[in-house]
């Protein structure tokens, strides 16, 4: 049975308590027919922060050293708040694939690291960590300037709990054990958990530091040699730890890191015949990825046309948010606002679909719209900003696409829908109403909320998407109203389960009872009760259905069955 995930804190009825817990300042609350020309005035008035940080690791990190692409070719980052180049950055390609794999394959066959004492292995993790946190200015400021998060959310909540997710991997190593199983017969029968050998993995551009965590933690923990392939768009952070994991003393080859593009480096990695697990991130692979649920197809198809090697994919979704008529309202709202906006809504288990019992439906999108025109856009260097800019023009111009995609279909825009200023990605926080099922806007890749005044006989959800953490800048303000009747021995049959994901889910309600029986019915891999984005080292995080397969922060390990015939068998 798929491991399954349910949050719950009822004693603190919808808690904030979330690890990223960015609250607002209280600033530019604007009329909704001003907010337009307001939003737009605040950012151009604005001055972009230059960071103090160096950029000092923009090469390829192979066999423990940094090196130029074998053909020489760079690309350029970009700072997602100008447009501007921050550094050129090497673009590794199939031919530095094969170099990464190799330097891995040798660090596995013939190196120290998977026959080191698990003891050692753990504290080269435990040094990493403690040099993260050494660190953490820079690779904060780095993360920030590369991927147009906040400096508050990078600094205070990221950063930390990257340093907390290597000291709990590290805790691991010395705590994989095997299984002496009793067998009919006079045999010996062991079961030894062994490393998988070279694990392959591509990284999303939403959360560069805590997915590089989720990915690398657990296979250095089980004793695996690592070829990551990183997002373009964010490069700088993962080149600079993997300068860390040298310092530690990680040995030469264990940890290679390449960056470059899908169609060259990436699907280089995919299709190697040296690569023994894939673990993926494909809406934004074992190799890792997190990414659309299309990428994930291909890449299980390369998968299995090379060698067979088995894949973790995590993908998409278009998580419903639920909230009953119990709900203290205002929390509700904050909570709404948090799911789906966190990270510039760049996140693939955002709350994107508001459903609200029609007793408090009205109130609920009133101040869900309210709460919208309040949020705080600009610098993400700059002390009480809640939103950056969008990663790039790419997915700038997606969202662009669908708000006009939207007004064209004749949904109601409520307010936003313009980017602010001149230069950047910023777009204003967008809700639009009266939105139905066939438009675009609610039916593509773009984690979105709705609002919809129809009432619905029983609890039920729309059509549920591959939402991801792509194309969120603006939020679409779903908060359809329902009146729910929940039979006494029948789980209630919702919409939010008729659809090809499954990501994760929010339930909010002071009702045990309630809360109970929608999560069990809920088919998602995560279900967050008064609560939303809460994440722990422990707690393992995939979806059901077409959200991805398996879990991420598993066991990168392998079984070996050993059986011996104790009569013929005897100590010499």
């Amino acid at each position: 049975m798929a491991a399954r995930r349910v949050s719950s804190l009822l004693s603190r009825s919808f808690s904030t308590s979330s690890p990223f817990p960015f609250r607002s300042q209280g600033r530019n609350c604007y009329n909704a027919s001003r907010v337009v020309r307001r939003f737009g005035i605040s950012s151009a008035a604005e001055k972009i922060i230059r960071p103090s940080v160096q950029v000092s690791y923009t090469q390829l990190l192979i066999d423990g050293n940094f090196v130029d692409a074998a053909s020489g070719k760079t690309f350029p980052t970009i700072d997602p708040r100008t447009g501007e180049v921050i550094a050129d950055v090497a673009e590794g390609d199939a031919e530095d694939i094969d170099w990464a794999v190799k330097a891995a394959r040798k660090a596995f066959d013939e190196g120290p690291w998977p026959k080191m004492t698990a003891y050692e292995r753990s504290r080269i993790m435990l040094r990493f960590a403690d040099l993260v946190e050494k660190h953490s200015e820079d690779l904060a400021a780095l993360e920030t300037w590369d991927n147009g998060k906040t400096y508050q959310q990078a600094k205070t909540a990221e950063i930390p709990m990257l340093a907390r997710l290597f000291r709990y991997y590290a805790g691991w190593a010395d705590k994989i054990h095997g299984l002496t199983v009793p067998a009919d017969g006079n045999y010996h029968v062991q079961t030894l958990h062994e490393p998988i050998g070279v694990a392959g993995q591509i990284n999303p551009w939403n959360f560069p530091l805590l997915m590089f965590a989720w990915k690398v933690g657990p296979a250095l923990a089980c004793g695996n040699t690592i070829v990551l392939k990183i997002a373009e768009q964010t490069p700088l952070t993962a080149f600079y730890a993997g300068k860390l994991f040298l310092e530690a003393g990680l040995p030469l080859g264990v940890l290679n890191i390449v960056s470059g593009f899908g169609p060259t480096a990436g699907a280089s990695l995919l299709s190697h015949i040296d690569v023994d697990k894939l673990l993926l991130h494909c809406s934004f692979s074992s190799l890792a990825f997190t990414g659309s649920t299309d990428t994930g197809k291909v890449i299980l198809g390369l998968a299995a046309n090379s060698n067979l090697k088995p894949v973790t994919l995590e993908l998409g979704g278009k998580s419903p948010f639920i909230v009953f008529e119990d709900a203290n309202i205002n929390k509700a709202v904050e909570l709404a606002h948090f799911a789906l906006f966190f990270n510039q809504g760049q996140c693939c288990c955002a709350g994107s679909r508001t459903y609200v019992h029609e007793k408090v439906y009205d109130e609920f999108v009133e101040k869900a719209k309210a709460r919208a025109l309040k949020r705080v856009v600009g610098d993400p260097f700059k002390k009480g900003i809640e939103q950056g800019p969008q990663i790039d023009s790419k997915q700038f111009e997606k969202v662009m696409r669908y708000i006009r995609s939207g007004v064209e279909s004749n949904a109601t825009l409520e307010c936003g829908g313009h980017q602010i200023g001149n230069k950047g990605y910023f777009i204003q926080p967008t809700v639009f109403s009266n939105v139905k099922d066939d438009m675009l806007i609610a039916q593509d890749e773009i984690s979105v909320r709705r609002a919809d005044t129809n009432n619905i006989v029983d609890l039920v959800q729309h059509r549920l998407l591959n939402g991801g953490f792509v194309g969120v800048g603006f939020r679409e303000l779903y908060a359809q109203s329902f009146r729910i009747t929940l039979a006494s021995s029948v789980l209630p049959r919702l919409r939010a389960n008729e659809t090809r994901y499954g990501l994760a889910a929010g339930v909010f309600t002071k009702s045990l009872d309630t809360a109970n029986r929608v999560s069990r019915a809920l088919k998602a891999g995560t279900v967050w009760v008064n609560c939303f984005d809460v994440f722990d080292a422990a707690i393992p995080f995939g979806g059901y259905k077409m959200s991805g397969n398996s879990r991420e922060k598993g066991i990168y390990l392998q079984s070996q069955q050993l059986l011996a015939d104790q009569g013929s068998c005897h100590c010499s």
